[in-house]
């Protein structure tokens, strides 16, 4: 299987990729932008300095210039990008994926994505086929910049707290324990607890995938130990967050995107808001009630990012916990959503509970992960079996509605292959429990297999 993925490259280190592949990307990067700086920075896995350098040499191989910013999020990554008006940039990074994989997510200027609708595919050539080029007579140079403390000050823009704030955090091990510490150091109103804020690129407490409910299960504790009034989990290279009320539940990322979404809408009447497929929908409802246009679209930050600059939305949402922003470049960023949370928290005299009771309605799922080898096979047969469907569409994988929202009895599912895992993913959402679970159960039954634990 290739590293290549539809939105980044990802793959096992060293034995899919090692220090020799992640030069020829750089040099595969640099020559497909045919343009610097640069910017490159890296997460904390243990290959990640290795593979780091091994870019840049690449690019500078190209007679690039490089703007090493060092040990750096996804989000600093995107901003260092935007700020210093580079010509693009990558992140090394594998995201929330275990240990041993490491990668590269891939931008132009203003942290436009690259995805293999508009670059990785050439990239992938380039780095793959034939001799590697000789590096030019007149390399790049590298500078090393510290971007960390102006990446807080944009951050802390979005932060207006009218009153304190009792927050506690799982960094995961991951890159929030660089950056967030930088961002609450602006904001003296957040009163903060955290866990697991030691850098460590081998995960020692958890895995940095905060979809997966049992790496909230700490967290969950933590918030009703402390008395919080919010949690906040980020996935390993911190462009994601997803959250835990008061009470201790997992908050679906939907739901998160509903309650922005109305803030949102109120300064921007009549916008666009962008949100994956897979979202409830409670979303497309509040963002009607609210005069705003749903923007619907495929999984994937690339998507989205392209989506909202057609639409110029100011605001989306993907289930996965990436939230974008239109004034941070379109890019996503966990500690932005987080501090509009918190300014939402800080003018209410409502516990985050109460605020989100209201949009959590219906009845879902969540994301469900199969191993499945055969996946078209296993889509073929779930639209073969619903072919009595009120609709049936596949934007991104195959997704089955019955009924409408207006009416009782209603659900859907969607099913779909990752781009980022070998594995096929079920959403499933209805107006009723029990047919929820009844529907959930037939379609198990029809891929034949059972969901991963």
């Amino acid at each position: 299987m290739s590293v290549f993925k539809a939105y980044d490259i990802r793959g096992t280190y060293p034995d899919q990729i090692d220090a020799t592949l992640a030069r020829r990307i750089g040099r595969a990067f640099a020559d497909f932008l045919g343009v610097g700086p640069l910017v490159v920075g890296r997460d904390m896995r243990t290959m990640a300095p290795e593979i780091h350098d091994a870019v840049i040499e690449g690019i500078l191989d190209a007679g690039i210039d490089v703007l090493d910013i060092g040990l750096s999020s996804t989000p600093q990554a995107y901003f260092a990008i935007g700020h210093l008006q580079a010509a693009g940039g990558m992140n090394v990074t594998a995201s929330h994926n275990a240990k041993q994989y490491i990668g590269c997510k891939l931008c132009k200027e203003e942290a436009k994505p690259i995805s293999a609708d508009n670059g990785i595919r050439e990239i992938e050539k380039m780095a793959t086929q034939g001799e590697m080029p000789q590096p030019i007579a007149q390399r790049g140079t590298r500078s090393v910049i510290d971007t960390l403390d102006d990446y807080a000050m944009h951050v802390a823009r979005w932060a207006n707290l009218e009153r304190e704030v009792h927050l506690v955090s799982d960094a995961a091990n991951g890159m929030a324990a660089h950056t967030f510490p930088a961002v609450l150091n602006k904001l003296p109103t957040i009163r903060h607890e955290g866990l697991y804020f030691d850098l460590d690129g081998t995960f020692p407490n958890h895995e940095a995938n905060p979809l997966k409910l049992s790496t909230l299960k700490d967290l969950q504790a933590f918030v009703v130990a402390q008395g919080a009034e919010l949690g906040a989990a980020f996935d390993g290279d911190s462009d994601r967050c997803c959250f835990v009320d008061d009470r201790g539940r997992a908050i679906g990322n939907d739901i998160v995107t509903a309650l922005i979404a109305r803030e949102i809408l109120r300064e921007n009447p009549g916008a666009a808001i962008v949100y994956d497929l897979r979202s409830s929908w409670i979303l497309p409802q509040t963002i009607l009630a609210c005069g705003g246009q749903p923007q619907k679209e495929r999984v994937g930050h690339s998507f989205l990012k392209a989506k909202m600059r057609k639409h110029d939305a100011p605001f989306g949402g993907e289930l996965s916990g990436h939230y974008y922003f239109r004034d941070n470049w379109y890019a996503d960023n966990s500690e932005i959503i987080l501090l509009m949370v918190l300014n939402l928290l800080s003018r209410s005299d409502q516990p985050f509970s109460s605020l989100i009771d209201e949009l959590m309605c219906y009845h879902s799922t969540g994301e469900v992960n199969f191993h499945i080898e055969d996946k078209a096979g296993a889509m073929a047969r779930i639209k073969e079996a619903f072919a009595d469907a009120d609709s049936i569409d596949e934007l991104d994988g195959v997704t089955v509605c019955y009924g409408e929202v207006t009416k009782p009895g209603w659900w859907w599912v969607n099913v779909r292959a990752s781009n980022t895992e070998p594995l096929l993913r079920m959403n499933l959402e209805s107006d009723d429990r029990a047919r929820m679970e009844e529907m959930t159960q037939k379609v198990i039954s029809i891929l034949g297999v059972e969901p991963e634990v």
